[in-house]
């Protein structure tokens, strides 16, 4: 039987975040920027969890517990502030605003898809810290 480690679930996570994001790529290039920004906040979510998943141990199942536990992690770890507004920002601006109300701001929105391939970078990165 093998047993597959945490360390090996994180990496499995981020490279279902960078598919996720791959395809929020296509999605805006096909012009469908409200597809596109909900996949890019799919793809920041994923990638929080397996951070998460990464330093934790735990996996996380909800948007709501995702959120809650990377607030956690940021008071206890200074290295991870950066990511909390990046975070927010996508939640915010791709997940609720553009995604859910259809309030896109094409400029910002764009940038903001484009910019989620460094968070998960970033994220990857301190996960393994």
């Amino acid at each position: 039987m093998t047993t597959i480690t945490i360390r090996e679930q994180a990496r499995t996570i981020f490279d279902d975040a960078r598919a996720m994001h791959h395809q929020s790529l296509e999605r805006l290039d096909a012009g469908d920027l409200r597809d596109a920004a909900e996949k890019a906040w799919c793809a920041t979510k994923r990638a929080t969890d397996a951070l998460i998943l990464a330093r934790t141990g735990e996996k996380i199942e909800t948007s709501s517990g995702t959120t809650q536990e990377l607030v956690r992690l940021v008071r206890t770890d200074r290295d991870l502030r950066p990511l909390r507004g990046k975070y927010f920002d996508r939640q915010s601006a791709l997940h609720e605003a553009c995604f859910y109300l259809g309030a896109c701001d094409p400029e910002d929105d764009e940038k903001l898809i484009r910019e989620t391939a460094q968070y998960l970078n970033d994220a990857e990165r301190l996960a393994f810290l």
